[in-house]
């Protein structure tokens, strides 16, 4: 059994990733008295975090193993890792959460799929396909729209393709470069509204201790998160049903730490798993301001054996919106004094080197009385914002 952090000593945190996720991640661990250092993968011009940054490839053992030299436990800000790296990483005797084998699971989309129905947990039906043809099988047995996947670096909605005939199956195919890599296909899912979820697990070596955040709804547009408004508008068992899933869906993949659990809520009130995140999650960024314990400190005290926070919502409603780019344009957005001016509505900028046409560049956060009213609150300030 692995020993969590002392409370005597000051922890030491290496964080595999240097975005923005990295970034809140670090503001939680200086906040407790921790150290933070930052593996990042490509030259970054301007690394968001001011904390000691490493520049290497975190694909590469001889690159991993020494950089985690001296920390008390290592967690990454993205599922894009090899996990056999990881696993080397596990097997040097670095602790590492999520475990090799949570990332090797979920980087999969198709494993990740299969421990769920294994779980048997709600999804619509999928299948691997190794050619058009099987794409064309599979419609005829799940019929017409259906989506095509790539099993892994698929994220924002990149490595999906909608296809509505088999007329568009090969355009599909060759856009998303089948062969060269693996896809799967799944029936088309004609949900009411897209939910999310964020469960935070204690490591198991510790306690069995599992929390679990308010249900969310998100708006996606581009197949981009745009805001998030909490508690979800649903009646009280369908509430129910969707953190039960959530919890029950993190427990299927060993996830340990914080974890997105994206939902479709279909007409008839059922909730379907549509994927997973073993890390902190975009959906549940309103929880800095807007809980007791934010999934990012929650996500800090896993890691480091320490007891969860509670992840009840500080006021009646909180709502998240995301601050996309326009266009290639500066770090900083015009309309900073603006937004500054709207009361009840805390900025985040991320502090990108770049804005570039659909990336995330900050968020706006707010509380209200209602989701409508702190949602209000969050977009009269976000449309004072521009990058690009």
């Amino acid at each position: 059994m692995s020993t969590p952090a002392h409370s005597h000593n000051r922890p030491t945190i290496a964080i595999l990733g240097s975005g923005q996720l990295a970034k809140m991640m670090a503001q939680a661990a200086t906040q407790l008295g921790c150290r933070v250092k930052v593996l990042e993968n490509r030259p970054n011009p301007a690394p968001l975090a001011d904390w000691e940054v490493t520049l290497g490839d975190w694909n590469d053992p001889a690159v991993l193993i020494p950089f985690a030299e001296g920390a008390d436990v290592v967690t990454l800000e993205n599922e894009f890792i090899e996990s056999d790296a990881l696993a080397e990483l596990e097997v040097s005797g670095r602790l590492l959460f999520p475990p090799a084998a949570c990332l090797a699971q979920v980087q999969d989309k198709l494993l990740q799929k299969e421990a769920l129905a294994a779980a048997n947990l709600p999804l619509a039906p999928f299948r691997p396909v190794s050619s058009p043809d099987e794409v064309v099988e599979a419609a005829e047995r799940w019929g017409w729209p259906l989506v095509l996947k790539r099993r892994k670096l698929g994220y924002d909605g990149k490595g999906n393709a909608t296809i509505r005939s088999a007329a568009e199956v090969a355009a599909a195919w060759q856009k998303l470069e089948g062969g060269a890599a693996a896809l799967y296909v799944e029936q088309f899912c004609p949900f009411d509204r897209e939910l999310a979820v964020m469960v935070t697990r204690a490591r198991p070596d510790v306690s069995d201790e599992v929390v679990v955040y308010p249900v969310v709804d998100t708006l996606q547009r581009d197949h981009i998160c745009h805001t998030v408004t909490a508690p979800a508008r649903l009646p009280p068992e369908w509430m129910a049903a969707a953190s039960l899933t959530a919890k029950r869906a993190v427990e299927a993949i060993g996830g340990v730490g914080s974890v997105g659990v994206e939902l479709f809520l279909m007409s008839d009130g059922q909730i379907l798993i549509n994927e997973m995140a073993p890390r902190v999650h975009n959906s549940g960024h309103y929880s800095i301001e807007g809980c007791d314990c934010s999934q990012f400190e929650n996500h800090i005290r896993a890691i480091l054996g320490w007891p969860l926070g509670s992840p009840t919502l500080r006021a009646p409603a909180a709502a998240m919106v995301n601050l996309i780019g326009a266009g290639d344009g500066p770090a900083m957005p015009m309309g900073l004094r603006d937004a500054l001016a709207v009361e009840g509505a805390q900025i985040h900028i991320y502090g990108k080197d770049r804005s570039m046409k659909g990336r995330k560049m900050g968020h706006v956060t707010a509380l209200g009385p209602t989701p409508e009213k702190a949602l209000a609150i969050a977009q009269r300030a976000a449309q004072r914002l521009r990058f690009g």
